[in-house]
């Protein structure tokens, strides 16, 4: 494999938004992955009436930063850390997402309530998939 290769390898993972690509011919391996970023948190709305409708402004995505198996406790017989309804604090832990042996705790970054869990116990997630909604301003 040339540099030219790895361009195109690059380009074809830009192209089709990959995170992670691996490539093993004539007993050359080449694995590349795109760096993490943390999800964007949205900016606050302007201030108004305080009665107003809730907007989709007011929701965050939290979206897993690694991909690994998707934990909502700590453990089989453990309470989930936070259900649809609980309202959560920054830095509370939200879930666990284990990559290669390794125990991730996925932390909020905002006060809310939890409207949504998109991900159930056990399962994998990839690098920005959903795992819950937010309502900020509750």
């Amino acid at each position: 494999m040339d540099f030219d290769e790895i361009g195109q390898m690059l380009e074809l993972m830009h192209r089709h938004g990959l995170v992670e690509f691996e490539l093993e011919r004539d007993g050359a391996r080449v694995r590349l992955r795109k760096p993490e970023r943390a999800p964007a948190v949205p900016a606050p709305p302007p201030p108004g009436d305080v009665s107003a409708a809730r907007t989709e402004t007011d929701l965050t995505v939290v979206q897993a930063p690694i991909l690994g198996t998707f934990y909502r406790a700590s453990g089989p017989e453990a309470s989930p850390f936070v259900s649809v309804g609980d309202v959560v604090r920054t830095g509370d832990v939200l879930c666990i997402i284990e990559a290669m042996k390794l125990m991730n705790e996925i932390k909020s970054d905002c006060d809310g309530e939890v409207v949504e869990a998109f991900i159930e116990s056990g399962q994998p997630v990839q690098y920005g998939e959903r795992l819950f909604t937010i309502r900020t301003h509750v």
